[in-house]
């Protein structure tokens, strides 16, 4: 694939929500695979039918940006929306779903850098994933090795939290295992050198820029969600930002969720098998 190069930074005037609003851990199980688990906090005034709606449209829609400073009048992956500054372009390859929607099987590929802003470039990503997991409860991704089968997982689950009748918001909740569960001596040196990666400034960048990436969701999704009927036309600006209440003070949205699902990794042999990626969601 082609050298990356990051694009102007967006200024949205949104402020970010913080790493400290999330809980979240890394560890290694028997097997030697590498399990991060990241409890998101509410994610308010969101409902999953405009997740669900955001994960098929994505990769294959653009956005028109009224008033952003450099942007004025562009249109630009939605993607760019999804982060201010880290995100670069994604689109969707192989058998699509209807309107060239996200679909089983399906490829998303995805080009971004974690934490632009402290990293550079040192954190890139630029691949191809296989969609494994499609639905209005979550989302799935990853990839296959020759001979040696899974080799990423990345699981994302989500539920609509009600107060009396009223949905209020969005439980989010991202779980990613990397490496073989197998033992032979392949797969002990494949391990090896992927937990080689896991150090802690890529565990920072990743943290940070997910949290900045699933926090935005508050400020743009509902206003890019009513335009849904008009694929071709959507547009976004400044004053179109839904949320103006402060993230500053906010915390992870379930502590014992958080702690049971890293007891559980550690403690498995397979954490494939334990991220029931392709099932329904645990939440």
């Amino acid at each position: 694939m082609s050298k990356l190069t990051l694009p102007k930074e967006r200024d949205y005037g949104w402020e970010l929500k913080p790493t400290s609003s999330t809980y979240f851990g890394q560890v290694q199980n028997k097997s030697g695979q590498n399990c991060v688990v990241l409890e998101h906090s509410l994610l308010r005034g969101i409902t999953t039918e405009m997740i669900y709606w955001w994960f098929q449209h994505f990769p294959n829609m653009r956005v028109t940006l009224d008033d952003i400073p450099g942007y004025e009048g562009q249109k630009v992956p939605a993607y760019f929306l999804w982060h201010p500054y880290d995100h670069i372009n994604a689109w969707l390859t192989g058998k699509l779903g209807s309107n060239n929607t996200s679909a089983l099987g399906a490829k998303i590929n995805i080009q971004e850098a974690m934490y632009t802003k402290k990293y550079g470039l040192k954190y890139p990503v630029n691949d191809a994933l296989e969609i494994f997991y499609c639905d209005k409860d979550g989302w799935a991704m990853g990839k296959k090795m020759p001979f040696l089968g899974l080799m990423m997982m990345l699981r994302i689950s989500f539920k609509d939290i009600y107060e009396g009748d009223t949905i209020i918001g969005v439980h989010y909740h991202y779980e990613i295992v990397v490496g073989t569960y197998k033992k032979n001596l392949l797969a002990k040196a494949i391990n090896k050198k992927l937990s080689g990666k896991f150090g802690p400034d890529f565990l920072e960048a990743w943290h940070t820029h997910n949290t900045i990436e699933v926090g935005v969701f508050e400020n743009f999704l509902p206003a890019i969600y009513a335009q849904r009927g008009q694929l071709d036309d959507i547009h976004y600006a400044r004053e179109m930002n839904a949320m103006q209440e402060s993230p500053a003070k906010l915390q992870g949205f379930n502590k014992s969720l958080f702690e049971e699902r890293m007891r559980g990794f550690e403690q498995s042999t397979n954490a494939f098998e334990y991220l029931q990626f392709d099932k329904t969601s645990f939440l």
